[in-house]
């Protein structure tokens, strides 16, 4: 087991979704067993770190991000024996298991709400955000016009206690309160359990919203409804960081696991409260350079130069102090070749490819620990199914309702929902080109992506130019180059509107064109790259010292990605 000191900046960490990586029993379901069974593969990615979304006791209203009991092993991925075998094979393998914490809410199936919902005076009464009904014009109405982040307010009506409970997300994730000290340490003890069973780290969700303004005030409506999103009123409360820092002393502080949180709206002039020496966290996965949407159906415009000021500005934040999670895809995006490109792009195979291999270099070279998605390595894409029925998750279903109320067609709306949908995401892995991918002897939970046959690990894996391998010898060269794993980051051409340019320590350059058209370099951007050799071009694959050339063309061709020394 690597026990270095901050392990966790030279490793490779790799988000798994278990219900779509690898079912063991035929259920259609993937599984723990399952993912045991795929451990080489991830070995030959070099993973050190393994994220699983959560595989606690859940009614999977919302795949498991909400719990009912984080003690308990949701039956559907396993058993706590199952846990320990993987815990143990993992380790094995030089691989450490990262469980996710969701201490925003919890399920309303969980024994703590069940309790906390009967009575205005019971042992966790104040447990959850609970609130009085206001009396308006036509009688009872919610305490303010907060939409939650899956649409609708986020007040629901309890009967038992005659109040409203507060849900930043589904109607069945009521918010926790972390404003008594019970609730704090009651999540304390549950991160505590988990590093006794030997866990690595923990990855941590929707971390920016524990923290609720005290005046609970309306906001200033943003769309037709007359409601405010959530977000804008609670992200990032002032206080939220006291909280924070009291979990890093009773939880992770002298201990050999990392943190790494879910903070979208924690821009870069923050960062240095949140990771570093004094910050709360090891790493934070912020979105600013994700074209993060909330509401699918009113995108805010985003191009390339949006993307390079988000990714140069983090970089810049956390130079001296803190560490980056590099990341381009997770459970909550769609893939990254459809986020970043246009559809003639990501629906092209060879232009999809070049694409991912782009993303891919600009993964493994950024300074910081990059998080690989399931099925990144092999480049899944989005689907496009032609109807809302086909989508499994929740938030699909409310953004194609909001939609449709706010004047658009049923078309436009899933033009919308094929675009963003989480579920573009959470298509089951494709292993190979036989029945279900070789995800599942059953049914699958989720449609497949009906490109499987073509792009899979099997087929991919013997295929000198594939993405996959691309991955490994991208991982392989970064293993080998102190100036990846260790340099500063310095960007060059800052204002170029098609390259992304930066060095690495003394010796590397990174030279990617993220655009569809050739870049002409000028005599001066070529003087400012200076006399180079090719050793990474993902149109001519890796070079040794026979057959490297010097980068003199004054052409960069379209999506093409260079690492230069």
């Amino acid at each position: 087991m690597n026990s270095c000191k901050d392990w966790w900046k030279r490793t490779i960490a790799y988000e798994i979704y278990p219900s779509s990586f690898q079912d063991s029993n035929g259920d259609g379901f993937g599984d723990i067993k399952g993912i045991i069974r795929r451990l080489d593969h991830l070995q030959s990615l070099s993973v050190g770190a393994l994220w699983l979304t959560p595989v606690y006791a859940s009614p999977m209203v919302d795949n498991g991000y909400d719990v009912s009991d984080f003690y308990k092993i949701n039956p559907l991925y396993g058993t706590m024996d199952d846990m320990d075998n993987l815990i143990a094979e993992a380790a094995k393998r030089n691989i450490r298991i990262v469980m996710d914490l969701v201490f925003n809410h919890t399920s309303d199936q969980c024994q703590w709400f069940l309790e906390s919902r009967k009575s205005q005076n019971n042992p966790k009464s104040d447990w959850y955000i609970w609130r009085d009904a206001i009396e308006g014009a036509s009688g009872r109405e919610v305490p303010n016009n907060w939409r939650g982040i899956f649409g609708s307010s986020v007040w629901e009506w309890c009967k038992e206690r005659e109040q409203y409970y507060m849900h930043t997300f589904a109607t069945q994730q009521p918010d926790l309160n972390w404003e008594n000290p019970e609730v704090r340490k009651a999540l304390y003890d549950i991160a505590n359990f988990w590093i006794n069973k030997g866990v690595g780290g923990f990855r941590i969700d929707a971390i920016p919203y524990i923290k609720k303004p005290a005046d609970f005030k309306s906001g200033k409506p943003d769309a037709s409804d007359g409601m405010v999103s959530v977000h804008t009123m609670t992200v990032n409360t002032s206080g939220i960081l006291d909280f924070l820092q009291e979990f890093k002393v009773n939880v992770t502080e002298g201990k050999d696991v990392f943190t790494v949180a879910e903070a979208n709206g924690v821009g870069p002039e923050d960062l240095k409260f949140w990771v570093g020496e004094k910050g709360v966290f090891d790493m934070l996965f912020e979105f600013g350079h994700l074209h993060d949407v909330e509401l699918w159906c009113k995108p805010s415009p985003y191009g390339i130069s949006d993307f390079k000021r988000a990714l140069i500005a983090s970089q810049r934040a956390i130079a001296n102090n803190g560490w980056y999670p590099a990341f381009f895809e997770n459970h909550d995006k769609p893939r990254c070749v459809h986020n970043f490109f246009s559809p003639a792009v990501a629906e092209n195979p060879e232009t999809n490819k070049l694409a991912a291999k782009a993303m891919a270099a600009l993964l493994f070279t950024l300074r910081g620990t990059p998080f690989i998605y399931q099925g990144q390595e092999i480049g899944m894409t989005n689907v496009k199914w032609n109807s809302i029925d086909k989508y499994d998750e929740v938030n699909s279903k409310a953004q194609y309702k909001f939609a449709i109320a706010e004047g658009h067609t049923p078309e436009e709306a899933m033009g919308f929902v094929n675009r963003f949908s989480r579920d573009n995401s959470r298509t089951p892995m494709q292993w190979d080109s036989s029945n279900n991918a070789g995800f599942t002897a059953g049914k699958p939970w989720i449609h497949l992506n009906e490109n499987y046959t073509q792009i899979n690990v099997a087929a991919e894996e013997n295929a000198p130019d594939s993405t996959l391998n691309w991955f490994r010898n991208l991982i392989k060269f970064r293993s080998n180059s102190t100036d990846l794993l260790e340099g500063a980051f310095e960007a060059i051409l800052e204002g170029h509107k098609q390259l992304m340019a930066y060095r690495r320590g003394h010796n590397i350059t990174v030279v990617i064109n993220l655009s569809e058209e050739p870049v002409v370099l000028s005599d001066k951007e070529l003087a400012e790259l200076g006399e180079k050799n090719i050793l990474v071009s993902n149109y001519d694959g890796f070079s040794n010292s026979e057959n490297r050339q010097k980068m003199c063309k004054s052409q960069i061709r379209p999506l093409e990605a260079l690492i230069l020394n």
